[in-house]
C-alpha cells in the first residue's frame, strides 16, 4: 500500500478532505454509520480512516461506543483528528494489512473505500476477520464500475484524451478497480468469513457547480499527481478540461450525479 500512500502527501489530505469529502464520501460515511449503528457495537475498528468523515459519523451515530480509526497515512490521520475529538476516538497509524490488536478484540470492523488498495486483498479482509470477536461483523464500502459513478468516468476520459500515450489511470485502476461483486465475494470467503452480504448502493453526488466538483477530483486526489508528473505544469489546463465535462451535470443548483457503490457486511 506504500505506493497508494506516497500519493496522498503534501497538500491533498487537506484538499481531499475539503473537497472530496462532502462531493462523494459523506453520504456513504452518512449510510455505513446507520448500518453499524444497527450491530450496537461496543468496541469498533475503522481501517483506512482517511481524513475521518467515516469516523465522524460513526461517533455521531455511536457516542458511547470506543473507536479505533486507523489509516496507513498519517497526514490524513491528522486532519482526522482535528476533524473528531473524543476520548472515545483514538487514531493509529496501521497497515489495514498489518493489523497492531490482539486476535478478537472488535465487534465491528468499518472499511470505507478502502480496501480496493490493499495490494493484498485477502489478506486484507483476513485481518480484519482476525480481530473480530465471534458473531462480529465487517462493514465495506466499495466502489462500483466507474460508468456507474459518471463524474469520476467523465474525469478519467478527460486525462485519456489529454495524454493519450500514457494516460493517468489513477481513478478506473484505483477506486473503481475492485468493482466485481463475484470477485468480492470470492476474496471474503476466503479470507474466512462465512456469509457475505453485498447490496449496491445508488446516492447522488452533489457539489455547488461544476468549478469546485472539478477542483475535488483534479487537486483532492492523486490524480493532480500523476498530471503533474507527466507534463508539468498543466495541471490548471486539465481543470479547465474536467470542468467542462462537468457541465452537464450542473444544474441550477449545482452538481447532481450519480453514484453507486457496493455495501458489504460480512461475518464470521
Amino acid at each position: 500500500m506504500k505506493d497508494q500512500e506516497l500519493r496522498f502527501t503534501g497538500s491533498v489530505p487537506e484538499k481531499y478532505d475539503r473537497l472530496m469529502v462532502p462531493l462523494i464520501f459523506r453520504p456513504y460515511a452518512e449510510e455505513l454509520a446507520r448500518r453499524a449503528r444497527a450491530f450496537s457495537p461496543t468496541r469498533l475498528l475503522e481501517t483506512a480512516a482517511g481524513t475521518g468523515a467515516v469516523t465522524q459519523a460513526l461517533h455521531e451515530a455511536l457516542p458511547d461506543s470506543e473507536i479505533v480509526a486507523t489509516d496507513l497515512n498519517q497526514p490524513m490521520l491528522d486532519v482526522a483528528a482535528a476533524r473528531v475529538r473524543s476520548d472515545r476516538v483514538r487514531f493509529v497509524e496501521a497497515d489495514a494489512q498489518e493489523l497492531p490488536f490482539e486476535d478478537g478484540t472488535f465487534d465491528l470492523v468499518v472499511c470505507q473505500f478502502g480496501s480496493m488498495f490493499f495490494p493484498d486483498k485477502v489478506r486484507g479482509h483476513a485481518e480484519a476477520r482476525r480481530v473480530l470477536r465471534g458473531g462480529g461483523h465487517y462493514l465495506l464500502a466499495i466502489w462500483d464500475r466507474i460508468d456507474r459513478n459518471p463524474l469520476s468516468e467523465a474525469a478519467q476520459q478527460v486525462l485519456i484524451d489529454l495524454f493519450p500515450d500514457d494516460p493517468p489511470l489513477f481513478m478506473r485502476d484505483g477506486p473503481f478497480g475492485y468493482h466485481d461483486p463475484v470477485r468480492i465475494e470470492s476474496d471474503l470467503h476466503d479470507a474466512g468469513f462465512n456469509t457475505v452480504d453485498i447490496e449496491t448502493v445508488e446516492l447522488r453526488s452533489r457539489s455547488p457547480s461544476a468549478t469546485d466538483a472539478a477542483a475535488a477530483l483534479c487537486y483532492g486526489t492523486p490524480m493532480g499527481v500523476e498530471i503533474e508528473d507527466r507534463a508539468p505544469g498543466t495541471l490548471d489546463r486539465a481543470v479547465e478540461r474536467v470542468e467542462e465535462a462537468f457541465r452537464r451535470f450542473e444544474g441550477p443548483g449545482g452538481i447532481d450525479a450519480p453514484m453507486a457503490a457496493h455495501v458489504v457486511t460480512a461475518t464470521g
